[in-house]
């Protein structure tokens, strides 16, 4: 009698639909978790920048005047108030800034992951397209909870 070393096929097969089972489980949550980040991120760089033009304020009375993009709020933050701002959000959109023509008021935007404007409802949001929104200091529209 002859033995022979090796796998049969239904060991093999019951392997691979075990590593089947456990990726379908797993790769759904390691997504969420690597957007989840990128909204922590966002909000950090956001926070970041937000500071950097409140620092600005605190020097001139106002902050940077009707500017409508973050290229154009740049100059006046870099270097002084901020060494480098960040050029994009989590998902590599750009920045959406917006500014009033006295300098009253400013706001920082992420289109988030979508890159689509959204309706701007203020407070918590549960969703993974909501835009977040940095306005004068505070967020006015912020991730919060499971996101779908």
């Amino acid at each position: 009698m002859r033995k022979e070393k090796g796998f049969t096929l239904i060991e093999l097969l019951i392997v691979v639909a075990i590593i089947g089972i456990i990726a379908a489980i797993a790769i759904p949550n390691l997504l969420n978790a690597i957007d989840r980040g990128k909204q922590k991120r966002t909000m950090a760089d956001e926070r970041s920048i937000g500071t950097a033009v409140e620092s600005y304020a605190v020097d001139n009375n106002f902050y940077p005047k009707n500017l409508a993009t973050f290229a154009a709020v740049a100059p006046f933050i870099q270097p002084i108030y901020i060494k480098t701002a960040p050029t994009v959000d989590g998902w590599n959109g750009a920045w959406q800034f917006a500014s009033t023509a006295t300098g009253s008021q400013y706001t920082i935007t992420s289109w988030t992951k979508d890159g689509i404007a959204s309706a701007a409802t203020g407070g918590q949001t549960s969703d993974f397209n909501c835009d977040i929104i940095f306005a004068n200091g505070q967020f006015f529209q912020w991730p919060q909870g499971t996101q779908t």
